[in-house]
């Protein structure tokens, strides 16, 4: 069977689908009267709690006058505020990813021989098995880099001899391998990508274990491996900003859900990947990126606030660019006033700007940001206020990095690996019981009918 065959949907499959529209829609009202918060979600965007963690929290509002209030966005890192995280990396001058990954792992923040160890440990696992990048990555590369990291993830399980190993410490080293192997996954997997199916030069550079993660990954992906202090600097606190985010997010979620089956290391991180591959969840800073490209080219004055108000209500309005009604960037399911990921983000993106000559590109950037929130608050009915979360500006980093848009995931993936492996690791420590939530049926009993009282 041919590619074109293989992906042909035939006129017999779209009047089937017909029958599927027909037969599986649920109308709204019913999620009402049945009392489902659909998304696991109430209308201002509180969460079902469907467990316990001790891994990361965040927070979106306070408690004032017995009542919840709006209040700044909050992270935490096993009980650490991320913005303190972020200003003891800045004073000390170490590696954040390191660090702060021992600290998901381990609960604890680690002494600096602790974090020199633990660094050897995962220069040490940086190492795919031999022949996998020829044997693995280079045949039939994927053009989407999320579904050719899953594709290798779920291939490592067979060059493990306890891959179904569920111990806790067997698990933790799969866990390191993991994390240490992600870069190399990804970005041979562009590569490999970027040669066959582009016909760019083929670039395998080998990992450098003096190196940290956010250095590797620009040694990696660079012709001449080179970079600036402040290049890597940026990129090490993305990843950390990007590791975890409560134990409600959807990837997350799935890596709790997954687990509990007792089912093995590859296959939970492969079904975690492919959450995060959504543009719901870990796809949007491309689709910022995107929706930015057609503003520069449809605004003519970029520091017009009108003609950019005008451009963001089309936008909502279905009117321009991928006509979904969504400015991509702005809002999310749990913040309402402000996200501290993008809060702390905006400083360095702004900072490299002007090193890379494009201040007026972040200009615009901090334009949207500020008036996204009030065209969308004009233009639909709110249930809790919106702000800039950290994908609007995690795409416009990588591409002042020159980081290919097919990596923006997969550079996502890299950094959540860390918060995965924690919580993978939690839901094995506790010994908990399968997840099985439930679901109510609304399909009335009917009769059986026989093959000639049927009617088509």
């Amino acid at each position: 069977m041919d590619q074109n065959s293989f992906s042909r949907i035939t006129p017999e499959i779209i009047e089937m689908t017909k029958l599927v529209d027909k037969n599986d829609f649920i109308d709204p009202e019913l999620f009402i009267k049945h009392d489902v918060k659909r998304g696991l979600r109430d209308l201002k965007g509180r969460g079902v709690v469907a467990g316990l963690t001790n891994i990361s929290d965040v927070q979106a509002s306070t408690i004032v006058n017995g009542e919840t209030v709006p209040a700044d966005g909050k992270l935490f890192y096993r009980g650490y505020n991320v913005e303190d995280l972020i200003d003891g990396i800045n004073q000390s001058n170490h590696n954040g990813f390191e660090e702060i990954t021992y600290l998901l792992l381990f609960g604890d923040l680690p002494t600096q021989k602790q974090l020199d160890d633990f660094h050897n440990i995962l220069a040490s696992y940086r190492s795919l098995p031999t022949s996998f990048v020829r044997d693995i990555i280079m045949k039939a590369p994927s053009n989407d880099m999320m579904n050719g990291l899953a594709r290798s993830v779920l291939t490592l399980y067979s060059y493990d001899d306890r891959a179904d190993d569920t111990d806790l410490s067997n698990v933790l080293r799969q866990s390191m391998q993991l994390i240490s192997l992600f870069p190399l996954l990804a970005i041979y997997g562009y590569q490999a990508y970027n040669h066959f199916h582009d016909g760019q030069s083929l670039l395998i550079h080998h990992p450098k274990p003096e190196l940290s993660t956010a250095e590797n990954i620009l040694h990696l992906i660079r012709p001449d491996s080179k970079y600036t202090k402040s290049e890597a600097k940026l990129l090490d606190i993305a990843l950390v900003l990007h590791m975890e985010h409560g134990g409600g997010n959807n990837s997350s979620f799935t890596t709790h859900v997954i687990t509990s089956t007792l089912t093995d290391t590859y296959s939970v991180i492969a079904a975690a990947i492919g959450s995060l591959k959504g543009p719901r969840h870990g796809g949007a800073n491309s689709k910022v990126i995107q929706m930015f490209e057609e503003l520069k080219k449809t605004v003519k004055d970029w520091k017009d606030e009108d003609e950019v108000t005008n451009y963001l209500k089309k936008i909502l309005n279905k009117e321009a660019f991928d006509r979904l009604g969504l400015i991509y960037g702005v809002g999310h399911a749990i913040y309402s006033k402000s996200d501290p990921r993008a809060e702390i983000f905006r400083s360095y993106v702004a900072e490299l700007s002007i090193e890379k000559g494009l201040k007026e590109e972040y200009d615009l950037y901090e334009l949207v940001e500020r008036l996204g929130p009030k065209v969308i608050a004009s233009e639909r009915k709110m249930y809790k206020g919106v702000s800039s979360n950290v994908d609007f500006y995690s795409g416009f980093a990588y591409t002042m990095l020159g980081l290919p848009m097919e990596l923006f995931a997969p550079l996502f993936a890299i950094a959540r690996i860390s918060g995965w492996s924690a919580h993978r690791l939690e839901e094995l420590a506790n010994n908990s019981k399968m997840i099985r939530p439930a679901y109510n049926p609304i399909c009335a009993e009917k009769k059986y009918l026989s093959m000639a009282e049927r009617h088509g």
